[in-house]
């Protein structure tokens, strides 16, 4: 049995997008396949408090919470939130911010989670489609073609087709 658990950890602040865009990414692995287990913490999120998620999946995954010290990827969708869940980060970790979108033009303002989606699907093992379905089936339908466009610039942005 492989004992591999991918760790992913969302935060940012309220209205952002962070649980929306956990939500994308546990589906998609899911949907891969994977056991995934997901756990959030909204604190004051509907006054634009920090939010946070975590997404675990792998073949078998016993606990939805990140170990300090053990996320494969730390997603930050508020540039003040990284040193707040810079713990988080494992030492081999990979750190996603809206720094990672500074120079292109997002399709909405709204759309910056998505892009993240995009670049952070480069790095993990799921299948394109995977993504793109799972991003509708979360997203209201007449928002489907501006945060599809926002997955496929994040993609670009770190070289996959």
């Amino acid at each position: 049995m492989n004992d591999i658990v991918t760790n992913v950890v969302f935060a940012g602040l309220g209205g952002q997008g962070v649980l929306k865009a956990s939500d994308i990414m546990a589906e998609a692995a899911f949907e891969s396949g994977f056991d995934v287990k997901k756990a959030e913490i909204h604190g004051m999120s509907q006054r634009g408090g920090s939010v946070t998620s975590d997404v675990r999946f792998g073949e078998r995954v016993y606990s939805p919470m990140a170990p300090v010290g053990g996320a494969d990827f730390l997603v930050v969708l508020s540039e003040d939130q990284i040193e707040i869940n810079q713990h988080y980060l494992a030492p081999s970790g990979k750190l996603l911010s809206e720094n990672d979108l500074r120079d292109v033009k997002l399709p909405h303002p709204k759309s910056g989670n998505v892009a993240l989606l995009g670049i952070l699907s480069t790095y993990l093992n799921l299948d394109e489609s995977i993504w793109l379905d799972a991003i509708r089936a979360n997203l209201p339908e007449k928002i489907h073609a501006v945060n599809l466009e926002a997955f496929a610039l994040g993609r670009s942005l770190n070289g996959a087709r």
